[in-house]
């Protein structure tokens, strides 16, 4: 039985004074622990993982002022860690110091909110000399180099060591004085990954200082991340670094963010909404420099984001807040990963106030990727490799005689087929971003011509972001125009969709939806946005309770708003299927350009594919 393996005063419970056979226990006594126990209890919490003891020990190298860090480990961190840098270094004195339980030269204890610092608690040396075999070898520029050991909490005395300047930590058979820990390690394939993650989120931290990451495991040296100095000012050498952590398809399809306010600064890149991630793995977000893992942050960035995205999709951003340490508290846990800010209300709001400005000034710009994946799409016809040869693209007027030459004369009752070609003598069109349209194909793609290339258009994604942005101008300005039904549409809904619509509804009316209750489950609408025209009020309904539940409690009306103007533009825009004229398509795409986050649908999907020329006569074999 489970109970028979509980503690006497367990199984016994309040009934010892009625029990006469059952003697009193003894009374708890309260004693000190020993050092040791206190370092690794303290360990469980500032060391969870391999991944854990790298980020002490790197951060401990930044203080130190390193400007070269090379981190080495073998079977995922579990048998060995070594960090060696280029910093300050250490006296002998230092050493036996540097392992004592808060001894720290970070802070003076003074006050724990003015820290400038990544650490500042002084327990991550102890802790992992606590449960692991801890070796220190430093050397600073006036001393020779003093070497130190630790394992399992018995240190030795310091000892010559031979090292140029800087130090050398290294860290074997983690957890190996608390066994218990071993059984909750994962396969070292996955505390590799997690070590990998642990020194991206650093490199990003730190984009002047440089990063060598090397599995050493079966006595083979690979480089798994590095990361050199990148020159330059903040931004460029941010930008090289972001190239060179989450890829180059990041940094182009990124935009600069630099925003201050109320003492905060915002400063990093976010990438386009098309370029969006399945995860939010490509999120990087930091407070002063320090990686961190805020519920605030991240949620601010995904409501940044919440107009431009549907919900299964996460924005990928690299962001750091930069502000005075007296505003945020970094003493919140002992991994310090997470902080708390004086006015948590204010960076949430700048996060979201800013990158929805910035996500604005992007204009109707869509990520490259998506050209790029669609040119990845095409294969040639199988069978040989065809010719590569170079050609010289004629004149415009030398294409305007051949075509006429070329030209079959006309043919009586020959009509031609509507949108199969659009000829245009305006020229100008093709110098603007997305060129003059040429024609429509499947009724639903306008083909438009630039000056390097072509651009695909889908026309239903397109002009719905246009409506959409057209409806929140009107929203956020002198109200939706609406117009009232001659005849109230009645709809029957059940009870509980009928109360959620009526709570709702002075928020619709302000949409230009008005409704009100018909006696029992029934809605009566009597007025809808005028800018829709005709409206379905059954098909709109419905789509909105299905938005509305899908936000649930959530007690932003802004969003939920936003979430029924996106419903009601996807029904008034222009549907798959229709034909268009030319000036209609030019008009579309003129609009496009004038307009806002145009380069996405409201749901986040791209609205346009810009192919350029060089490379879809590269498909042809011409380059």
């Amino acid at each position: 039985m489970w109970w028979q393996d509980c503690p006497p005063h367990a199984r016994t419970g309040g009934m010892n004074a009625t029990t006469p056979n059952i003697h009193p226990i003894p009374r708890p006594v309260i004693r000190q622990l020993d050092e040791g126990a206190i370092n690794r209890i303290a360990a469980g919490e500032v060391v969870e993982r391999p991944a854990s003891a790298v980020k002490e020990l790197v951060e401990n190298a930044l203080d130190a002022g390193a400007r070269r860090i090379a981190v080495d480990y073998a079977d995922g961190g579990k048998t060995l860690i070594r960090v060696s840098d280029d910093g300050y270094g250490m006296t002998g004195d230092d050493l036996p110091l540097a392992l004592s339980r808060h001894a720290t030269s970070k802070i003076d204890g003074s006050d724990l909110l003015n820290i400038h610092s990544f650490g500042f608690r002084g327990e991550a040396l102890p802790s992992l000399g606590a449960v692991g075999r801890l070796t220190i070898t430093s050397r600073t520029a006036e001393s020779d180099g003093m070497m130190i050991a630790v394992s399992g909490g018995r240190m030795d005395i310091p000892r010559p060591a031979p090292l140029t300047r800087g130090t050398i930590v290294e860290l074997r058979d983690l957890f190996y004085a608390t066994p218990a820990r071993l059984k909750f390690m994962r396969s070292d394939r996955a505390e590799a990954m997690a070590i990998a993650e642990v020194m991206k989120r650093l490199a990003l931290a730190e984009p002047e200082v440089g990063f060598t990451l090397r599995d050493v495991s079966g006595g083979d040296a690979r480089v798994m991340f590095r990361a050199d100095p990148a020159p330059g000012d903040f931004f460029n050498a941010l930008h090289g670094r972001v190239a060179t952590v989450l890829g180059r398809d990041f940094a182009d399809n990124s935009f600069a963010v630099d925003h201050t306010r109320e003492g905060l600064r915002l400063v990093g890149y976010a990438a386009l909404p098309t370029y969006s991630r399945g995860s939010s793995a490509a999120q990087y977000l930091f407070v002063n420099g320090r990686p961190v893992q805020d519920r605030i942050l991240y949620g601010a960035l995904k409501a940044a984001y919440m107009d431009v995205l549907s919900r299964d999709r996460h924005p990928a951003a690299v962001l750091n807040i930069a502000c005075d340490p007296q505003q945020v508290d970094v003493n919140v846990h002992p991994a310090k990963s997470e902080v708390r800010f004086r006015d948590p209300a204010l960076a949430r709001a700048m996060i979201i106030s800013t990158l929805r400005h910035a996500l604005a000034e992007a204009g109707h710009r869509a990520s490259s990727t998506v050209g790029a994946e669609t040119l990845a799409a095409f294969q040639p016809e199988p069978g040989q490799a065809p010719r590569v040869y170079q050609m010289e693209r004629p004149s415009v007027g030398a294409i305007s005689r051949a075509y006429t030459f070329q030209a079959p004369e006309p043919m009586m009752g020959f009509a031609e087929a509507p949108s199969a070609r659009i000829e245009s003598s305006d020229q100008r069109g093709e110098s603007l971003p997305l060129g003059a349209a040429r024609a429509q194909v499947h009724e639903n793609y306008i083909i438009a011509q630039t000056a390097d290339g072509i651009v695909i258009v889908d026309q239903h994604a397109a002009h719905e972001r246009l409506v959409y942005e057209r409806l929140k101008a009107q929203r956020d300005g002198a109200g939706i125009a609406t117009q009232a039904l001659l005849i109230p549409e009645i709809i029957e809904l059940s009870a509980s969709d009928t109360a959620r619509l009526l709570d709702a509804a002075p928020a619709l009316a302000g949409l230009g939806l008005v409704i009100e209750g018909f006696g029992g489950a029934a809605i009566a609408v009597r007025e809808t946005p005028a800018i829709l025209g005709r409206v379905d009020a059954t098909a709109l309904l419905k789509d909105i309770l299905d938005d509305l539940a899908d936000l649930g409690n959530s007690d932003r009306l802004q969003a939920r708003m936003d979430a029924v103007l996106s419903r009601m533009s996807c029904h008034g825009s222009i549907r798959s299927g229709r034909q268009m004229r030319a000036e209609e398509m030019n008009a579309l795409l003129r609009e496009m350009e004038a307009t806002p986050l145009s380069g996405q649908c409201n749901h986040g999907r791209p609205t346009y594919v810009e192919l350029k020329l060089a490379d879809i006569e590269k498909l042809f074999g011409r380059r």
